[in-house]
């Protein structure tokens, strides 16, 4: 159930990131709350990409789904 409304989140940012030549995939989410994804496209190499991260898909993620915990990379 969690994994459906992470992806439902993901969807929602996703646009703004292929705006920018990126996207990003969800690789997992685990039982502790903690999500990992891959940014892709000019994501992946991007030096912002840690902010983005962090600042853009995990403030999101968090603000929609209490029981996500962390973002990391994979």
């Amino acid at each position: 159930m969690m994994r459906e409304k992470v992806e439902a989140v993901l969807a929602n940012i996703r646009p703004a990131l292929q705006f920018d030549g990126g996207d990003v995939e969800l690789v997992d989410v685990d039982d502790q709350g903690v999500v990992k994804v891959r940014l892709m496209g000019a994501c992946g190499g991007c030096p912002m990409a840690s902010m983005t991260l962090k600042n853009g898909i995990e403030k999101a993620l968090k603000e929609s789904i209490p029981e996500v915990k962390e973002v990391i990379s994979a």
